[in-house]
């Protein structure tokens, strides 16, 4: 590999991890918006085996800005990341696949009176986690999400 392949490919990788930051990022901040523009116009995902849809981004999106409002307080935590980029005879190419791990805290919002006051309190904290599987494809406009599946393997409720 070349001394440019090389730096090639560190820039895809980074590239690619600021796309899967990105996608953390807009469902914890509730960004339908930029969640939508990490896809490719085609994207698809599936959160099935959480308990969700799968369909177009876009319809995923509707869904999860509509079922995200039980727990405003999230936070999507994407570790071991594993990158495979598109190998070209030496050079990246326009296809890569990573597999990640998560842990997802999430809070429902609390009602006045939860503890028998008149003050909010905080509810149980819903844990979650599981794998991602992420398939990229490089577009005009840099990486760009083309599949989600997300893959849960384990829940739990705590105070």
């Amino acid at each position: 590999m070349t001394q440019r392949a090389e730096l090639a490919t560190v820039m895809d990788r980074l590239a690619i991890d600021a796309v899967i930051t990105g996608y953390a990022v807009a469902v914890d901040d509730a960004d339908w918006h930029g969640y939508r523009a990490l896809f490719t116009p085609d994207g698809r995902a599936d959160y099935r085996t959480a308990g969700g849809i799968e369909g177009p981004a876009a319809e995923v999106a509707d869904w999860l800005a509509k079922t995200s409002r039980l727990f405003p307080v999230r936070q999507h935590l994407i570790v071991n990341r594993r990158l495979r980029l598109e190998d070209r005879n030496g050079d990246t190419g326009d296809r890569a696949e990573l597999q990640a791990d998560y842990v997802n805290p999430m809070r429902p919002e609390a009602a006045p009176g939860d503890s028998g006051g008149s003050e909010p309190t905080a509810g149980p904290v819903l844990m979650t986690g599981g794998r991602c599987a992420f398939g990229l494809l490089r577009t005009e406009d840099g990486w760009r999400l083309h599949s989600v599946v997300v893959r849960e393997k384990w829940r739990r409720t705590t105070r």
